[in-house]
């Protein structure tokens, strides 16, 4: 991954794009008004909706030319 940074604010899910070759879930979400993808075959898939809506701490960057999520926890002070 390439142009890595981190960036907080809200994130809500765009919409679900098609499943990996190997059938794994990916989504397009936005984040801090930065539009970003789940990375193929990445387990972030199966729990990123659980952060729609939330205030997220997020490590994006640059996955073979599109910009993706590498990680996501809630921001500090944040509760489930």
């Amino acid at each position: 991954m390439k142009s890595i940074s981190s960036v907080t604010g809200k994130l809500t899910v765009l919409n679900r794009l098609p499943s990996s070759h190997f059938g794994n879930p990916r989504y397009e979400v936005l984040i801090d008004n930065q539009t970003v993808a789940t990375m193929v075959d990445a387990s972030l898939g199966y729990g990123i909706t659980n952060f729609d809506g939330k205030e997220v701490a997020a490590v994006i960057g640059t996955h073979y030319g599109r910009r993706s999520v590498q990680s996501v926890e809630l921001a500090t002070g944040q509760t489930t």
